[in-house]
């Protein structure tokens, strides 16, 4: 996130703010050729914080008081501000890598099962889950993969450590209609079959509402069978 700072909203945009996220200041002017080459980098490497960093650029010209209250007779100047507190500062222009490495200075550390679930792949999951056995995130991960290999019944006991969410429903549908999980041709056809027997039966209600999750609701004929399933309830 970038925004234009100015000595009017700098209690509001820089000091406030930094309260719940770190805010970069960064004080420039239009004739400072460093800061012309320096703002730029800035704003490529706080862009790609995914807003956990915000960077605030001061005009300086326009607003002297606030290069007063940094006291600097230098610019660039650029200043982390974490909990209304300096943090951390540089001054003149730097290198993307110093720049970035100011940065991530800034982020909160990155934790053993978040690097693992961004690896995604089977074995950095299982080792993610073994650290914390009911992360959500982890499990559905995990059991997508199992049910993509075939193999629901891992998948289904994985998911069965976490209360259903709009996340794992549909995978636990997945899991649960592995073996008549066909095209959407295949999948309506089986709607068609059980659509008679679904009040009276119990297994074939919760085989119709997995199929109805893994059609999915951008199928052009969900929404019909979901009306068809209602009419036959109620």
């Amino acid at each position: 996130m970038i925004i234009d700072v100015t000595a009017d909203t700098f209690q509001t945009e820089v000091l406030a703010r930094s309260a719940t996220v770190p805010v970069v200041v960064d004080l420039w002017a239009d004739w400072c050729g460093p800061c012309k080459m320096l703002t730029p980098i800035l704003e490529k490497v706080i862009n790609e914080q995914n807003g956990q960093v915000v960077l605030a650029k001061v005009d300086v010209e326009a607003n002297p008081e606030v290069q007063q209250a940094f006291q600097v007779t230098s610019i660039p100047s650029v200043f982390a501000i974490v909990n209304q507190q300096v943090a951390d500062n540089f001054m003149g222009a730097q290198p993307e890598s110093v720049v970035r490495e100011f940065v991530q200075r800034l982020l909160p550390p990155i934790s053993p099962v978040a690097g693992l679930l961004e690896a995604g792949d089977e074995d950095s999951l299982r080792r993610a889950l073994e650290m914390e056995p009911d992360n959500e995130e982890v499990i559905a991960a995990l059991a997508t993969i199992l049910v993509d290999q075939g193999n629901s019944e891992e998948a289904l006991e994985l998911l069965a450590r976490v209360p259903e969410t709009d996340r794992t429903r549909p995978i636990a549908a997945r899991a649960r209609s592995a073996a008549t999980v066909g095209s959407s041709e295949e999948i309506e056809a089986r709607l068609m079959t059980l659509l008679p027997s679904v009040k009276g039966d119990d297994e074939a209600r919760q085989e119709f509402v997995d199929l109805l999750e893994v059609l999915g609701p951008n199928h052009a004929n969900t929404a019909l069978w979901r009306k068809k399933l209602s009419a036959q309830l109620f």
